[in-house]
């Protein structure tokens, strides 16, 4: 099973959650909540009020999200969903777990003798995460977020896919 970090609408609570807990769409395991060890951008953009995570480590917030085992079928539809390559490009991020399914600080990689925990604390982990080298110039002067709510205070609502023109 590959790692999938998500940050935004796929997230617990949030409007395309439902996705990834479709069996049609393929396995998809809960296993921690986390946050990327650098900083990037996230911003709320366009009509539809898009979140989007501008690959540009060392600006923005160090992100908050999920970390979720995936099968190829889930990866493969997550490709999809996201636009990869054109919107979107996926690659490997590391993260530092804050806390694992179960409620412990310590990974499964970590109890295996794996993966090695990151300063700071909950444990390190290694994760697919969708993010974006094409973006408009002005993107980069927009509110940044560490973890994104489409219900959030911004007041920017994300519009589902089924309810766009």
């Amino acid at each position: 099973m590959a790692q999938v970090f998500v940050y935004g609408t796929l997230k617990k609570g949030q409007p395309n959650h439902h996705r990834m807990l479709d069996p049609a769409n393929g396995k998809a395991r809960f296993l921690a909540t986390a946050r990327t060890v650098q900083a990037y951008p996230l911003v709320i953009v366009g009509e539809y009020n898009v979140p989007f995570l501008m690959n540009i480590p060392g600006e923005g917030c160090r992100i908050r999200g999920e970390i979720y085992g995936v099968d190829d079928r889930m990866l493969a539809f997550l490709d999809a969903f996201e636009c990869v390559p054109t919107m979107y490009q996926r690659t490997v991020v590391r993260l530092e777990a804050e806390e694992w399914a179960g409620g412990g600080s310590a990974s499964p990689q970590e109890e295996a003798g794996g993966v090695p925990a990151a300063e700071g604390g909950g444990g390190g982990a290694e994760a697919h995460m969708y993010s974006t080298v094409t973006y408009e110039p002005g993107w980069r002067s927009l509110p940044t977020y560490e973890s994104y709510d489409a219900y959030g205070d911004h007041g920017l609502v994300y519009v589902t896919r089924e309810l766009r023109r």
